[in-house]
């Protein structure tokens, strides 16, 4: 994908099971000349290489990179990067290859299970036998049962000028306790370091299972209608204006409109609500929901690429390529703390045998113990499964966050600032009175029905809808010109009248004497030939859970404020219906980023501020805010394009629950921080003064390893008991 003078390129690294080396990977190709950026999804095995255009790194230079680090990694191109395309037949009979082959780590899990069954029974046999002799060779058996494939990678290792890798450090630490005499250490030490690497293949096996779930979104074919007879084709193969049937069970493809039939849907994995609604013609479908007992016809109204289901693809695809600041620092961190403790251990080991003379052997133990402790596997797979555990968790509720960056920022969520149409308020607008100072009621619904002919605005359908209702009768003269005023109104020409609908602030503008609107809903007006006519009442509904959500962030220390274009009377309403704090009415689009600024210096200096909406006007306010919400379900393309997180249901009860998974993310991001690091650092200094034993070695690896990914886990299955 160019973008100016560089270029975006994805590849698939097949086989990749080592977090650490992922991380060494990631350096090593950032540390290339020309790369600009270069990072590793571990979970779903996409690395993602920005460079300058001239400077492009290739598939063969990555894989000499990767095959250095991690022996047995293939590097592939990756699919392309248009939803259509991605998610196409191919891509998805590629996946279906890569599970039956194993690539999704079962098949390294079911080889260590063996590996440990042959090891316990080697080293059973070995505690049977009273002789040495016979005692040695079956501890032999299984030490090498379980660690040839670490002394295998440790030899590779050395041969690459690589030290501090965990094959290295677990065969140094193993031989050396077994040169020892500590049979027993050495083999414990191999067996739980097995132990270990099932959880961790375990753990990354079922959060890849967990991203095909979300990606079960995309459904194989559709049935399209072609030369009179539905047939099965791909979804890609759809067109807007072409007619498709949804049979009973089936996943919609694409986004359409019902034509014929009658069924309950079930949208949750798009919204995360868990009652189905009834459908009928006229009614809306967004690809991705399911058809659960009626035949439906329908007419397509987009093409796969620009559906629902292909941007929440893409959406999740995307969220998992954004790092947290925690897990960049943590990968960091990680690169530094290995080679510390390494050079700890040689310290250890050889100053008191070399300075003063003490036991060299029982020194070289403590030195073993901290090789064992070295590994920083617990700390580099936890942190990253815990943010895409928050991230999954809030997908499965609706909620699209597009990376662990914008998970992490919503923990310094300092203000919340709505729209009102859309966000606040349903959107559902409908003409509940209108007032007169000269003509008729239908006269003012015709001129008004007639300058809103082009706008798709929910005033000026509600407009049209109130003349139908009406029976204001048709036959309507021909628009001569027309323009729109941005945020005021519409002036046009009808049938040899000059007609204005909109704003008082054109009035004023045009020094006509109207009349002063008292109420809290929102008023169009009226001017035929510079004759002021009267004013159309519209009124809007408020949202379920507005008041509680606004409620909950104020009682959480997070200031809220309303920007709207509607008049200052019914923003005040709405505002304390809702209970927001502060608000701004008569707002044109680009006034509303002017008080965004405003509203950040005066609550949000020293953290974030967010901005939810869902128009096209509000696109500019949500890409300028340091987190952008967008409604998904009625939101414009523009608006979900430039936010950072996607509401699928439109609910502002939503933004409530995306901090609240992001509070109990960085929860369990920083007890796997402190449980790793303060065991480990505890361990380091009982084993420093031989205190600890191999056995509490593994235990502050392996044991601490397998808790702080079980921790993890529990956002990433916890399903809604968070």
């Amino acid at each position: 994908m160019l973008r100016g003078a560089q270029i975006k390129t994805d590849y698939y690294l097949k086989g990749l099971d080592c977090a650490a080396c992922a991380a060494r990977i990631e350096g090593k190709i950032n540390a290339r000349p020309g790369v600009k950026n270069a990072s590793i999804n571990f979970l779903s095995g996409i690395l993602s290489v920005t460079a300058e255009e001239t400077a492009a790194i290739g598939a063969e230079e990555i894989q000499a990179i990767v095959s250095a680090i991690e022996d047995g990694v293939v590097v592939e191109p990756a699919v392309a990067t248009d939803p259509a395309s991605r998610h196409s037949p191919h891509a998805h009979d590629h996946e279906e290859d890569e599970h039956e082959h194993g690539s999704d780590g079962y098949s390294e899990i079911k080889s260590l299970l063996i590996r440990i069954a042959a090891g316990l029974f080697f080293l059973a046999a070995a505690l049977y036998f009273t002789d040495k002799k016979n005692a040695l060779a079956f501890y032999l058996l299984s030490y090498i049962s379980g660690a040839y494939p670490l002394i295998i990678a440790a030899f590779k290792n050395i041969a690459s000028g690589r030290l501090f890798d965990e094959n290295f450090l677990m065969a140094s630490a193993t031989i050396g306790a077994f040169a020892l005499g500590d049979f027993n250490e050495a083999v414990g030490v191999v067996i739980f370091f097995q132990v270990g690497e099932v959880f961790e293949h375990y753990s990354v096996a079922r959060t890849r299972r967990s991203i095909r779930s979300l990606m079960g979104l995309r459904p194989d074919h559709i049935n399209l209608l072609s030369d009179g007879a539905f047939a099965k084709r791909p979804p890609e193969d759809a067109a807007a204006g072409d007619t498709i049937q949804i049979k009973p069970g089936e996943k919609i493809a694409l986004d359409c409109v019902v034509t014929e039939g009658e069924a309950s849907i079930d949208s949750s994995a798009l919204t995360g609500e868990s009652m189905p609604k009834r459908v009928s013609p006229g009614c809306e479908l967004l690809g991705g929901s399911v058809n659960i007992d009626g035949l439906l016809t329908a007419r397509v109204t987009r093409p796969f690429g620009e559906s629902t289901a292909a941007k929440i693809l893409a959406l999740i695809e995307e969220s998992a390529s954004k790092k947290a600041k925690t897990e960049r620092f943590i990968t960091k961190f990680a690169g530094y703390y290995t080679p510390a403790v390494v050079f700890s251990a040689l310290a250890l080991c050889l100053v008191p045998w070399l300075a003063f003379g003490l036991d060299f052997s029982v020194w070289l133990r403590r030195a073993l113990i901290f090789l064992v402790i070295s590994c920083p596997c617990a700390l580099v797979i936890s942190i990253p499964l815990g943010f895409f555990g928050g991230i999954g968790n809030a997908s499965r509720r609706g909620i699209l966050i597009k990376g662990a960056n914008h998970l992490e920022a919503l923990n310094n969520l300092k203000a919340v600032v709505f729209d009102k149409t859309g966000t606040i308020t349903r959107g559902n607008f409908a003409v509940v009175d209108i007032v007169l100072e000269s003509g008729t009621k239908e006269e003012i619904l015709k001129y008004a029905a007639i300058a809103e002919t082009h706008s798709s605005h929910p005033i000026a359908a509600a407009i049209k809808k109130a003349r139908a209702e009406h029976g204001v009768p048709s036959g309507d003269p021909p628009i001569e010109s027309y323009e729109e005023l941005r945020g005021v109104g519409i002036k046009a020409r009808i049938g040899g009248a000059n007609v204005f609908v909109g704003h008082d602030r054109f009035l004023h503008d045009e020094n006509i004497e109207h009349a002063v609107c008292v109420g809290a809903a929102t008023t169009v007006h009226v001017v035929v030939n510079s004759k002021y006519s009267g004013y159309i009442v519209i009124a809007d509904e408020i949202k379920p859970g507005a008041a509680d959500t606004v409620k909950w962030l104020e009682t959480h220390g997070i200031r809220t404020a309303m920007l709207t274009g509607d008049n200052h009377i019914t923003a005040e309403n709405v505002a304390k219906l809702t209970g927001i704090s502060e608000f701004c009415a008569d707002l044109l689009p680009h006034e509303k980023v002017e008080k965004l600024e405003y509203f950040k210096k005066k609550y949000a200096a020293d953290g974030h501020i967010a901005f939810a909406g869902d128009g096209i006007n509000d696109a500019p306010v949500i890409a300028r805010a340091d987190i952008g919400f967008a409604m998904g379900g009625l939101g414009s393309d523009a608006a979900i394009e430039a936010a950072d997180i996607v509401l699928m249901n439109d609910s502002p009860a939503m933004i409530a629950e995306a901090v609240k998974i992001a509070a109990q993310t960085r929860a369990v991001v920083y007890q796997n921080i402190a449980l790793a690091l303060g065991v480990k650092g505890v361990f380091l200094i009982f084993g420093a003064f031989g205190m600890a034993t191999m056995w509490e070695a593994v235990f502050a690896d392996v044991g601490v390893a397998i808790m702080a990914i079980a921790n993890s886990m529990r956002l990433t299955f916890g399903g809604n008991k968070l």
